[in-house]
């Protein structure tokens, strides 16, 4: 194998993780601000032993790729273009790249237009036949069937939340319980969460109810316990986490704050994760500039372990290596990636020195 040299790093990107040859070793994909013409994809070896981050490649994947999602399978690569206007018309962009471990080159396959445009996340379906997408200037989501070869084939639903003032509106997620059975969408303009039978057949987006968060919260991110019976959303307006029980009618069970106890700044919360083995959950502070951890109780309910600083400036994304040692936050203001080590005990991250330059890191995934 070709030995490749530690450096730092600074670019405009996204990250993504895969595993590749080395057993200590996997691929972290990082994707940021990007115009167009500059490489907004960086694929990097991350070794899950030592938290060492080494660079591999780099590839233009279009303006501002704030956000993506894979497909194993196919060897897939699905970048969400965070545009008002993508090859000269009205709306979004949906880019889809071939990807190849061996030698960590992306070959385009397939551009599409999204509607009403601001894609800022997208997700896969359970049966990984569709795309879905939530625009976030004027709330709306969009579904995307992909074919057989999986790339994406045509716009088969669409919702804009609010016709007269779609302004109003702000979809930032959209993604599917653990189980597949439900479709859930934070509106954080709304402050509500939509839940949806999603109809393969056709490709719909089946109304079913929605959960009311309270005023000013701003519902941004959420996850859920490994059992899917409770999901925990961040707000980022609000700087709460609220647990819902979802195990008949959703409820609201618990309210929390993700700042410390006297903080009097200004702070927006952005990023949640549930740790692997399902002990623990993250919340990043974007002001603050922390990572705060609860722990999850027997009954699903969350008590605060800590805050820990997140080694940089704007924490608005970060993701946890597949060994469950490392939490690598994306730092967007002041251009780094922190790499911060987990107690496997408390949960907390350990403050560390480890960091990488990256120019407005907005998505990294393993």
């Amino acid at each position: 194998m070709k030995k490749r040299c530690i450096i730092p790093l600074s670019f405009s990107l996204w990250s993504l993780l895969i595993i590749s040859c080395s057993s200590n070793s996997t691929h972290l994909f990082v994707g940021g601000s990007a115009k167009p013409g500059e490489k907004g994809m960086s694929v990097f070896d991350f070794n899950g032993k030592t938290g060492e981050v080494t660079l591999v490649s780099q590839a233009d994947v279009g303006p501002n790729p704030s956000y993506f999602c894979h497909s194993k399978k196919n060897s897939l690569v699905y970048v969400a273009n965070e545009v008002m206007q993508f090859n000269g018309e009205n709306g979004g962009g949906l880019t889809t790249f071939k990807y190849s471990d061996d030698d960590a080159l992306f070959e385009k396959k397939n551009e599409m237009l999204i509607p009403y445009g601001g894609p800022c996340f997208i997700s896969m379906s359970p049966d990984s036949g569709f795309l879905f997408l939530a625009n976030y200037p004027k709330g709306s989501v969009v579904v995307v069937k992909l074919d057989a070869e999986g790339l994406p084939e045509t716009i088969t639903d669409t919702i804009l939340y609010v016709k007269t003032s779609p302004d109003v509106s702000h979809a930032h997620m959209i993604k599917s319980d653990p189980q597949g059975d439900m479709i859930y969408v934070t509106d954080l303009g709304q402050n509500r969460i939509f839940r949806y039978d999603f109809i393969t057949e056709r490709g719909e987006l089946l109304p079913i109810d929605t959960l009311e968060v309270p005023e000013g919260y701003g519902p941004r991110h959420f996850d859920f316990s490994k059992d899917g019976t409770m999901l925990y959303v961040i707000n980022e307006l609000g700087s709460k986490i609220t647990v819902f029980d979802l195990v008949e009618k959703p409820v609201l069970i618990q309210t929390l704050t993700t700042v410390r106890e006297g903080f009097n700044g200004k702070n927006a919360c952005a990023d949640l994760h549930v740790s692997s083995d399902g002990k623990f959950i993250y919340g990043s502070n974007r002001g603050e500039n922390t990572i705060v951890t609860f722990a999850i109780q027997p009954d699903g309910t969350l008590k605060l372990g800590g805050h820990t600083n997140c080694g940089g400036n704007w924490p608005r994304n970060f993701t946890i290596d597949p060994s469950g040692r490392f939490l690598l936050v994306g730092n967007q203001r002041s251009d780094t990636v922190a790499v911060l080590e987990l107690n496997r005990e408390t949960g907390l991250p350990a403050i560390s020195e480890e960091k990488f330059k990256v120019a407005g890191p907005a998505c990294l995934k393993f």
